[in-house]
């Protein structure tokens, strides 16, 4: 038996699979269990993912994108309509918590597929057999 070097992973594809929080090996199975916990092994192609180390990256990636989501909406809002400070708040903390809870599983995708594709933390140790 011999020993071929390690595959290539893309990136990219990774990425594109974590964000639509799905397995970034196969790209079929799911890869959360709930609401952010990672599942230990892929249900379609059997990819162990128990090895990511998330850690608090999403939540910064989170807080990252949301506000230079709200930025200009804040300032549109405020030059356009000029809201009561009261409705300016309300509306635009329901728009921060309702995007962030959007975003935050997405983002720990994107992380776990970063860290999957560049063998990070465990993933990929073993070169695959020809």
């Amino acid at each position: 038996m011999t020993l071929s070097p390690l595959s290539e992973r893309s990136t990219g594809q990774a990425v594109r699979r974590g964000l639509l929080c799905r397995c970034p090996s196969c790209g079929k199975g799911r890869l959360f269990n709930g609401y952010l916990k990672v599942v230990d092994r892929c249900a379609n192609c059997g990819e162990e993912l128990c090895h990511h180390r998330a850690d608090d990256g999403p939540a910064y990636l989170t807080i990252l994108l949301v506000g230079h989501l709200l930025a200009p909406v804040i300032l549109f809002m405020f030059m356009t309509w000029r809201p009561s400070p009261w409705i300016m708040a309300s509306v635009l903390s329901v728009a921060c918590v309702s995007l962030s809870l959007a975003l935050l599983p997405r983002m720990k995708g994107l992380v776990v597929g970063v860290q999957w594709a560049r063998r990070m933390h465990g993933f990929g140790d073993t070169p695959v057999h020809a």
